[in-house]
């Protein structure tokens, strides 16, 4: 019963992207949704996105690990998601741009710092996906007799096909669809019968350490760190603001953003209460991880563990979605177009692959090609901790300061956005080599060193030019009307 549900689910998403192909006659429909989602759609669609297998998977892993603690990484999520809305969404809102490459672009002028944010940016966009669509093995392996690549190719496929169709409305529709099952399946069953199978809250207690409800037991370091590499995270991913750019108004996008990261933060706290009472009734877990699975296949009856597993399933789809057509819109609007700029390419050629009236089937295939390389890469990733620790590393460390100082700093320069993001990069990847990949130092140092940098520099250099800067002000004029 629970692998028919599974297979019907994936099946509707396939003709949900095949429905929603339709709308998708303009880049601007492709990329963004044609900059017209209202609340509803809006409020559901972002919290799908940043509620991904890690979220999901991980974070009831988590709550099997710390107990209540496990629910941090969520919750930074959720601050983050919270921030970005309150006080950043209304603006980027306004700028009227595809990618944070071009924010940086339209703020600073210059092309360099811009040009380097892309592909560290394309780094980023690939490893988020490549980690959400490595953990359908995880699901797929279960509930299929076949081996993880194939679980993978499955997963991957169905996700290809769907975002490939109608671009970003075949993904708002599909995470709309993702966003109820999450809901269903998360609050209104598993939580429920977790907490029944551990025999109520009281015996859950008695069965478990005081450690598990304590909010601090992961560790103030830990928690800390959530915060600044999640937290900080949101407020500058190319995956969160392609989705910013799809409300249809500047109050959608900020209180549609602020709806989201409240739901977000539930769900974080409901992933670790489903942790915890698996910790009680599955002491022996070999794999954290397993909890949320094993939970649901052995402590809810069959159909609803479907619906249960399917949660999961569409937790991993929507960041994959996301986060695939992310890639593919930095990869067709910002590093393609600068790779064959150096080699001569007309300038009207790459303006026309940057414009509101692109060629969607171009789009398309950019979304087939960075789809497979996703597939692809998530065969060949043995660690998605790893990998999702490094692309959140990079991000942050490298581009945070650039992107934040030029939406909050009028002093800030182009030379001191670039400079900063090398600085931020190659502190963060020294960081890495010398204290490790997991450890918290790198990202520290990539702060630092960036944040020196661009202050050094940008008051060391010229002012922006009033023609740029008037620019910049009349679009951020716009999320004030």
């Amino acid at each position: 019963m629970n692998v028919f549900v599974i297979v019907l689910y994936l099946a509707v998403m396939v003709v949900v992207g095949l429905w929603a192909a339709r709308r998708a006659r303009t880049a601007t429909d492709y990329r963004v949704a044609g900059r017209r989602l209202g609340a509803g759609l809006y409020t559901s669609t972002m919290a799908a996105v940043v509620l991904g297998g890690a979220s999901t998977v991980g974070g009831v892993g988590l709550g099997y690990q710390y107990g209540i603690s496990g629910m941090w990484l969520v919750v930074a999520i959720a601050v983050g998601l919270a921030v970005l809305s309150l006080f950043f969404a209304a603006r980027i809102q306004s700028l009227k741009v595809f990618t944070v490459s071009q924010m940086l672009q339209l703020r600073y002028g210059a092309k360099g710092g811009a040009t380097a944010s892309s592909f560290v940016m394309l780094a980023y966009t690939l490893m988020i996906a490549v980690t959400s669509t490595a953990a359908y093995a995880a699901i797929f392996s279960v509930l299929f007799p076949i081996s993880r690549p194939w679980a993978i190719l499955l997963g991957g496929a169905v996700v290809i096909a769907y975002s490939v169709l109608g671009g970003m409305w075949s993904i708002t529709l599909t995470d709309l669809m993702q966003f109820l099952f999450m809901t269903v399946g998360i609050f209104a069953i598993l939580l429920p019968f977790s907490l029944a199978a551990g025999g109520g809250w009281s015996g859950i207690r008695e069965r478990l350490d005081a450690s598990y409800f304590a909010v601090s037991s992961m560790g103030f370091q830990a928690i800390l760190t959530q915060f600044v590499v999640y937290g900080f995270g949101m407020l500058i991913g190319q995956d969160i603001w392609q989705r910013v750019f799809t409300a249809r108004s500047p109050g959608v996008a900020r209180w549609g953003g602020l709806v989201s990261a409240t739901y977000v933060a539930l769900y974080g706290v409901a992933g670790a209460l489903i942790g915890t009472a698996a910790a009680a009734v599955l002491p022996n877990l070999a794999v954290p991880e397993e909890a949320f699975a094993t939970m649901a296949q052995e402590h809810v009856p069959a159909g609803l563990g479907g619906i249960v597993l399917a949660a999961g399933v569409a937790a991993m789809m929507s960041t994959a979605s996301g986060a695939t057509i992310a890639a593919a819109t930095v990869a067709r609007v910002d590093v393609v177009p600068t790779l064959l700029g150096l080699f001569g390419a007309p300038d009207d050629g790459i303006a026309r692959a940057r414009s509101e009236d692109a060629s969607v089937l171009k789009d398309r295939v950019y979304v087939v090609v960075v789809g497979l390389v996703i597939t692809v890469m998530s065969m060949l990733v043995s660690s998605t901790v790893t990998a999702l620790t490094i692309a959140y590393d990079l991000l942050v460390g490298g581009l945070l300061v650039a992107v934040l100082g030029g939406l909050l700093w009028k002093r800030g320069t182009a030379a001191g956005a670039m400079w900063s993001m090398a600085a931020g990069v190659v502190a963060t990847v020294v960081g890495m080599v010398v204290y490790g990949v997991l450890a918290n130092a790198p990202i520290y140092m990539g702060l630092l060193a960036s944040a020196v940098v661009f202050v050094a520099v940008s008051l060391a250099t010229k002012p922006t030019t009033p023609e740029i800067s008037q620019e910049w002000n009349r679009r951020i004029q716009e999320s004030k009307a």
